[in-house]
């Protein structure tokens, strides 16, 4: 079961590659006087109906749902009223949908269909972008078109200013992966479109493919050394560590490249950074900064910057709100928003603890630690520290279900993450004393 999650993303891919010249014509249709806003969204909101059927099958009206039940909670909810609503029926849907895949694994032991898993992938990118939305009608920065749904305004006419809100839900450069883009950003690009030079676009898409061939070429590689080697199941003493290592190497690969296409059909829609922002906009964030991931020695920059849209929609949904323990209710809700498996449950929580951890650590050796060949050799352990925990909680997170978490947990790799709940222990006993 652990290795689901990288088979759907491979069928994923596909859909997203077939979406590819579609976006390059959205692109090109805007640069044209002819192709009004309305159209704009009929065309994004059509490809995202057709894409949705296309990777779903049947399973796309569990998407359409509750993308059709949030614009109606926005027309009939005041602004201080529907985030708390289109919150709480989002994440009531996509739990339901959730135990459905629960059930389907672990009650009926059989693998779930592929097109219901990229339904639950979709349904959990649309829950950030319905909660975004929400938030920006809460906090003012977005206002709703209409709040009474039984005006004497024809059903045309309502249709008309929902459609922002359906073409923003639906789109397709977002539908299936990608950075989430708020409904900001969506209806400057939408409204203010200009085409972006040819050559730069050339070039940027031209590097991106690189960067994903070349890792899609370390997939290869690392899913061969992978299969050769021993499992989990079967590993002896140290050589579990250079299994967790390996296996959690192919699958943060698996999401570098993902990321990469996601970015790309963003960008080639004309929805990426290279189009610059405009006053009051939320800033585009691409989901992967591999150099830094690859490179830090803090856990907590590696937190910060691992998905990084997704981590800065869990801060402000979270963490910012959070009166007692934001950090734990951030992450605790991110195990609910993943689906509540036993080993998301375990890996999000001891994940709260290494950043936690982590903080007091590095705040404790910046004190003491002068000398910079003493740094350089710190920076070294806790860099190999970092990447071997979250290589532990990468295989948590992946792996799911208990038995493999049995594994995980019974094997020398829980060495590090007991390393740093020890230290964080006597730190915080430390800290107490000193306050």
């Amino acid at each position: 079961m652990g290795w689901l999650r990288l088979f759907f993303l491979y069928p994923v891919s596909l859909y997203q590659g077939t979406a590819f010249p579609f976006a390059l014509l959205f692109n090109y249709l805007c640069s044209m006087d002819s192709f009004s806003t309305h159209a704009r969204h009929l065309f994004l909101l059509a490809g995202g109906g057709a894409l949705a059927l296309a990777a779903m099958g049947s399973f796309a009206v569990l998407v359409f749902i509750p993308a059709l039940g949030t614009v109606v909670l926005i027309y009939s909810l005041g602004p201080q009223e529907v985030h708390r609503w289109a919150f709480f029926f989002q994440m009531s849907w996509q739990t339901l949908c959730h135990l459905g895949l629960h059930y389907t694994e672990y009650y009926l032991q059989e693998p779930p269909s592929t097109r219901f898993c990229i339904t639950l992938s979709s349904l959990m990118l649309l829950t950030q972008r319905v909660t975004s939305l929400s938030l920006d009608i809460c906090e003012g920065k977005v206002e709703a078109a209409s709040r009474d749904i039984r005006s004497r305004s024809s059903l045309s006419e309502h249709l008309c200013r929902a459609l922002p809100y359906f073409s923003y839900l639906l789109f397709f450069p977002g539908l299936l992966g990608g950075p989430l883009c708020s409904f900001q950003r969506f209806q400057a690009r939408v409204q203010g479109f200009s085409s972006v030079c040819p050559r730069y676009s050339f070039w940027t898409f031209t590097w991106k493919g690189l960067q994903i061939l070349g890792l899609e070429c370390l997939m290869v590689v690392m899913r061969r050394v992978v299969s050769a080697g021993a499992s989990l199941a079967d590993c002896r003493q140290l050589q579990c560590i250079y299994v967790m290592w390996s296996t959690a190497g192919l699958f943060k690969l698996t999401y570098y490249s993902h990321w990469l296409l996601d970015d790309s059909l963003l960008c080639a829609a004309g929805f990426g950074s290279e189009f610059g922002e405009s006053p009051g906009e939320e800033g585009y964030l691409p989901d992967a900064d591999i150099w830094m991931l690859e490179t830090t020695h803090r856990i907590s920059l590696f937190t910060r910057k691992w998905n990084q849209s997704t981590a800065r929609w869990l801060r402000r949904l979270i963490f910012e709100q959070g009166r007692a323990w934001p950090l734990l209710q951030t992450f605790a809700f991110s195990a609910w928003w993943h689906g509540l498996h036993p080993g998301q449950v375990f890996g999000f929580l001891c994940w709260a603890l290494m950043v936690k951890a982590d903080y007091l650590i590095h705040t404790f050796a910046n004190l003491f630690i002068r000398s910079w060949p003493m740094r350089l050799l710190y920076r070294t352990l806790t860099w190999a520290h970092t990447q071997l925990i979250i290589a532990y909680i990468t295989l948590a997170v992946e792996g799911r279900s208990l038995s493999s978490l049995w594994l995980l947990c019974n094997s020398y790799n829980s060495v590090f993450p007991m390393v740093y709940c020890i230290l964080l222990f006597l730190l915080a006993k430390r800290k107490h004393k000193v306050n």
